[in-house]
């Protein structure tokens, strides 16, 4: 087959048509990336090729998928796909068949393939780069490393990769780097330094990174820490640009200040007011950013979901929250799915979002904040929703169309030019 036989190539995954890559394409989710942190970097002049890049190729911004956390948000751009279709509605989730609160991290519970997997089944060579293992399974789904044309692994388990599990091994010589910690803004160098390898040597058609919102949690943009951060992903941008790939950055994310003036955080405990108001177990808080690492967020995010007993008052309990200091938005289940695009079935009876600055808990006896060593920072809310999305070769969008963050891909392979 002819390189103009590929390029004419269209590959179809979960209904959406993608080109076949005219070269290298990859797509950058930088983990909980509010378009503020690159301008400030920008302005102090530490991020000259994410300012070349945007004037030259395309500056714009993205709406992520609800809720806006990590493994909902990745697994959309992946799939090109709202969690209503894939499946994937938190990092956590109540099971009411089972009667127990379950990690989403298991490709199981994906409903449909991603767009990796589709190009890999065509023939294309691909390329996942995770900084949690946690997201690797996920992102991996249905890659057979085995035929020679697919790589998935983690930053996190990078020394044990084997080219058996993960189509690659010796990654800590061949990267000359150690393995990094998982609360470290080493980790997602790590992710970018492997891809720049990656594009350089192994030139795969279609490659995924997937870096760590460990900074991001820490630092607010502008700040020393978050500008170092961003000054080192500025000279992997410049080096993916430099091999010639295309590419395209976005978030999964934003991130906001989430803590009263003292430093401690601004919470309002759900479960401990549904308690009050219903009795004491007949209620359950579910909080989907609740993950592996909590150490940095303490599992206080923006958006919660609550299952109510049976006969409770539906319209009256949402009411009493929605009158609650802190308060956004309160869904019924159906309203949420609709809304959102969310799964009716991995959702409770009232989906809750909290304002700006503040952030929905159960009880407070049972968040463990010992891990934040600095005030809150965190994201899930219709606040931490707007993310950028960056692209190296100028981007041509039909008018009246609003991006989102899982339109990284069709972005990459069709709307750039050249």
């Amino acid at each position: 087959m002819t390189d103009l036989a590929l390029e004419d190539r269209v590959i179809t995954a979960n209904g959406r048509d993608y080109r076949w890559p005219r070269r290298p394409t990859v797509v950058v989710c930088i983990d909980g990336s509010e378009p503020g942190y690159i301008e400030a970097a920008i302005l102090k002049g530490l991020a000259p090729n994410f300012a070349r890049l945007m004037e030259t190729g395309a500056d714009l911004t993205a709406l992520s998928a609800m809720p806006s956390f990590t493994n909902p948000n990745n697994i959309s751009i992946i799939t090109g796909r709202p969690p209503a279709v894939h499946g994937i509605a938190g990092n956590f989730f109540y099971d009411p068949e089972a009667g127990e609160e379950v990690m989403m991290n298991d490709a199981k519970f994906m409903r449909t393939g991603t767009i990796m997997a589709a190009f890999h089944d065509a023939g294309a060579r691909v390329a996942v780069v995770t900084a949690k293992d946690k997201l690797r399974t996920l992102l991996a789904k249905d890659l057979d490393v085995a035929t020679g044309r697919a790589v998935a692994f983690s930053a996190e388990k990078a020394d044990q990769a084997t080219r058996a599990e993960n189509g690659i091994d010796n990654l800590l010589d061949t990267l000359d780097r150690k393995l990094p910690a998982v609360y470290s803004a080493d980790l997602s160098e790590f992710v970018m330094a492997a891809g720049v390898h990656l594009a350089r040597t192994w030139r795969p058609d279609l490659v995924y990174l997937s870096t760590t919102d460990y900074i991001q949690h820490k630092a607010a943009p502008g700040t020393p820490v978050a500008d170092a951060f961003y000054a080192m992903l500025d000279r992997h941008v410049g080096a993916l640009d430099a091999a010639g790939c295309t590419l395209v950055l976005t978030a999964d994310h934003g991130m906001n200040a989430k803590h009263l003036d003292d430093g401690s955080p601004d919470v309002v405990y759900l479960q401990t007011l549904l308690e009050d108001w219903l009795g004491e177990g007949k209620a359950r808080v579910i909080l989907p950013i609740t993950d592996p690492y909590v150490a940095h967020h303490g599992a206080l995010g923006s958006f919660a979901t609550a299952y109510l007993p049976d006969g409770a008052d539906l319209e009256a309990i949402k009411s009493r929250i929605e009158a609650v200091d802190g308060i956004d938005l309160v869904l019924t289940r159906d309203e949420a799915a609709a809304r959102f695009e969310l799964p009716a079935d991995r959702i409770g009876d009232l989906v809750v979002t909290s304002t700006i600055h503040k952030v929905l808990g159960t009880r407070a006896d049972l968040h463990d904040l010992s891990g934040l060593d600095e005030p809150l920072r965190s994201h899930g809310g219709l606040t931490e929703q707007r993310v950028p999305l960056i692209a190296n070769r100028k981007v041509k969008v039909p008018a009246g169309r609003t991006l989102r963050n899982f339109d990284a891909f069709d972005v990459a392979l069709n709307l750039v030019e050249g």
